[in-house]
């Protein structure tokens, strides 16, 4: 597991999910961060102090996030070389797209992971340096899966 860095639960109400977390086991948290994807606004948070990472995002109903129906794990991330690669390894594996940030100009892919009723999320190592400068500073870098073909 060396490229992976944090699980994600999708939420209803990022202050109160946030609460219970501190509440029930001493998480800290960063601040939370307002952003859009198409047509999407959510919100995001993630732990502070250093990986693994616990992330929630607040999205809206038929969001990539939707939790309309109650607050889940949503998925696992790691971190892989190249997003565009892993994603076509994963899939050539029988672990289908669920949903993809490419076409939006942001490298990373959910893919369906039935197995665990989960989604396993792929972000391209591109995205490493701004996601330690905004939720890590001073971290050091994270090892990402490495999708060169093997022979």
């Amino acid at each position: 597991m060396t490229a992976f860095y944090h699980v994600c639960f999708v939420v209803p109400h990022l202050e109160q999910a946030m609460r219970d977390f501190q509440r029930s086991a001493g998480v800290e948290w960063h601040e939370p961060v307002s952003d859009r994807l198409g047509e999407w606004d959510y919100r995001i948070v993630f732990t502070a102090g250093g990986p693994p990472f616990i992330e929630l995002i607040e999205g809206p109903p038929g969001s990539p996030w939707d939790a309309s129906k109650g607050a889940r794990f949503d998925h696992i991330g790691f971190w892989t070389s190249d997003v565009r690669e892993g994603s076509r390894r994963l899939e050539e594996e029988g672990l289908p797209v669920d949903f993809s940030g490419c076409p939006y100009g942001r490298p990373f892919a959910y893919h369906r992971m039935d197995s665990i009723g989960a989604r396993i999320e792929l972000v391209d190592m591109s995205r490493q340096a701004g996601f330690l400068s905004g939720w890590h500073p001073g971290g050091e870098a994270m090892p990402a899966i490495d999708e060169r073909p093997r022979d």
